[in-house]
């Protein structure tokens, strides 16, 4: 099952698809999926992310693969949902996407084997986890400006039911451009799959329903410029649409009045 949260006239609701471009809410009212504000599928709780989970991007950035995963946290300030606007500030070079595929936790647990793992997961959803090169310290170590900005990280537009995924380390994973794809790859070729994050994570922190892990990202990534449409898809999960804008339209209005972190 697919699910989604919008705000639509003053309320959140909870919507599934409904035909080619529409969606029915709860109540069973039909909407235009236009004429929503999309929000985060979950509201998270610790957001998890992993750098160089990919092979074949830890070599693009000519960097030896971890032998351990490399993981940091992202703050509830950075999610944002589908269709939202993300930052481009006027003194990046280069700002890049990162599709990955997001995990999200259905239910408590510590100390979690592997052969168990796939138990605590609620369902999966698209993100794009934008990064500024121009702030990174070294890529073991993102500080605050590349990875915890205001609506830098768009996640949707649904979350997908575990149970309706074969098998989440074979998906294709997509990113277009204004309609021109710049990065294929796929979750079969993660370092660290699913269930060894889940054991690796659980081992020294409580996982808990709506916790995020955001799984890391193939090779293929360019510079992203304002006005650009940015769409990352993920086999069987969906696509994440987002626009890049510039500091002029950003601080115009309020910016979350188009990137909705609710």
């Amino acid at each position: 099952m697919r699910r989604a949260r919008i705000a639509w006239q003053g309320a959140i609701h909870e919507a599934v698809p409904h035909g080619e471009h529409q969606l029915k809410l709860a109540d069973g009212r039909i909407v235009d999926e236009t004429e929503v504000i999309w929000l985060p599928p979950v509201v998270p709780g610790t957001v998890f992310a992993l750098g160089l989970n990919y092979a074949d991007h830890a070599k693009e950035l000519a960097f030896k693969a971890p032998e351990v995963p490399l993981v940091f946290l992202k703050g509830p300030n950075t999610i944002t949902g589908h269709r939202a606007f993300s930052r481009r500030p006027a003194d990046a070079t280069y700002m890049h996407y990162e599709c990955e595929l997001a995990v999200v936790i259905g239910k408590t647990g510590t100390r979690i084997a592997k052969s168990d793992a796939m138990d605590y997961v609620a369902g999966y959803t698209v993100a794009n986890d934008y990064a500024i090169r121009d702030y990174l310290e070294n890529w073991y170590r993102p500080n605050l400006r590349v990875k915890n900005r205001d609506a830098c990280t768009p996640i949707g537009p649904w979350l997908v039911d575990r149970d309706d995924i074969a098998n989440p380390m074979q998906l294709a994973l997509t990113t277009r451009v204004n309609g021109v794809t710049t990065q294929q790859g796929t979750t079969a070729d993660m370092i660290f799959d699913i269930p060894t994050l889940i054991e690796y994570l659980s081992s020294f922190m409580t996982l808990r329903p709506g916790d995020l892990i955001l799984t890391g990202t193939p090779e293929g990534l360019a510079d992203v410029k304002a006005g650009d449409v940015v769409e990352t898809e993920i086999e069987g999960i969906g696509c994440l649409m987002n626009t890049i804008v510039d500091d002029g339209t950003w601080f115009a209005d309020d910016p979350f009045k188009k990137a909705r972190t609710a």
